[in-house]
C-alpha cells in the first residue's frame, strides 16, 4: 500500500514567501492545503505547480483574522485529508506607518491578521496535530527575541512579538506531541521596505532569498529535538555591524 504523504496547511500561502515554503515543501514529499484571502488566481496557480511536483494540492478561502473562517477551514481539512502534519502560520500583514497616524482600524487589523489569527489556527488544528504528533512553525521578525522599539512599524513588531510568546507556550503545552517553533527572515529580495545600503545594514552584504528561508523550513521540520525556540534567517540582520 502507498505511504500516505503528509499535510500541511500554509496561511497567506499564495504568494510570496508563503508560495515558496509550499513548492518547498511539495519538492520534499508532502501535500498542500493553501490558504489565501483575496489571491484566488495566485492560489489556482500555485496548486497547479504545485501538482506538476506530484503533490495533492488545494486552496482554501479564509480570512485567518475572523474565527469563524478558521473554524470553516479547519472543518474542511477533517472532512477531506483527514490529517494534518504541519501548520506554517506565515501571515504577516505589514503596512509601516508612523505611530502618530496608526488608527485603530490599522492597529486592530494588523493585530488580528499577525497574532490572533495565528492563535485560532493553532486552536483549530492542535487535535489533529496531537493525533499525527505534527508541529506548528510560525513566522517571525528578525530580532523578534530583543527587539527595539520601530515607531513605524509598531503594531507589526506588537504582533509578532506576541507570536513569539505564543510560541513559547505552545511548546510548553503540546509537547511532548507537538513541537512549536518560529523562523524569523530578516531583509529579503522582495521586502517592500529594501535598503539602498545592504552592505551597512547586513553583515552578509545582500538582501535573502525566499528560498533559503524555505530551506530553514525543512532543517526546522526534521530538528525533531527542537522546540520552542525562534531562528532568525536574517544575513545578520540586527547585529553589531562591524
Amino acid at each position: 500500500m502507498k505511504q500516505q504523504r503528509p499535510v500541511a496547511l500554509v496561511t497567506g500561502g499564495a504568494k510570496r514567501l508563503g508560495a515558496q515554503l509550499c513548492l518547498k515543501l511539495a519538492a520534499a514529499g508532502w501535500d498542500l492545503v493553501v490558504n489565501y484571502r483575496k489571491s484566488e488566481d495566485a492560489a489556482l496557480n500555485l496548486v497547479d505547480r504545485l501538482g506538476r511536483l506530484g503533490a495533492q494540492a488545494r486552496p482554501t478561502r479564509a480570512d485567518v483574522s475572523q474565527a469563524a473562517d478558521v473554524s470553516a477551514m479547519f472543518d474542511s481539512v477533517r472532512a477531506t485529508e483527514g490529517r494534518l502534519d504541519l501548520l506554517v502560520n506565515n501571515v504577516g500583514n505589514y503596512e509601516p506607518k508612523p505611530l502618530t497616524e496608526l488608527s485603530v482600524e490599522d492597529w486592530d487589523s494588523c493585530i488580528a491578521a499577525n497574532l490572533s489569527g495565528a492563535f485560532y489556527c493553532c486552536r483549530e488544528a492542535t487535535a489533529l496535530l496531537k493525533a499525527s504528533r505534527g508541529q506548528i512553525i510560525n513566522l517571525g521578525y528578525a530580532g523578534v527575541d530583543a527587539l527595539v522599539g520601530n515607531p513605524d512599524a509598531t503594531a507589526y513588531q506588537v504582533s509578532k512579538s506576541g507570536l513569539l510568546v505564543l510560541t513559547k507556550s505552545l511548546a510548553a503545552a503540546l509537547a511532548p506531541e507537538v513541537r512549536a517553533n518560529m523562523l524569523s527572515p530578516g531583509q529579503l529580495e522582495n521586502s517592500i521596505d529594501l535598503p539602498q545600503d545592504l552592505e551597512a545594514t547586513l553583515p552578509i552584504g545582500r538582501a535573502g532569498r525566499l528560498d533559503e528561508v524555505a530551506d530553514a523550513l525543512l532543517w526546522l521540520i526534521a530538528a525533531d529535538y527542537v522546540t520552542g525556540v525562534n531562528i532568525d534567517v536574517a544575513g545578520g540582520y540586527r547585529l553589531a555591524l562591524r
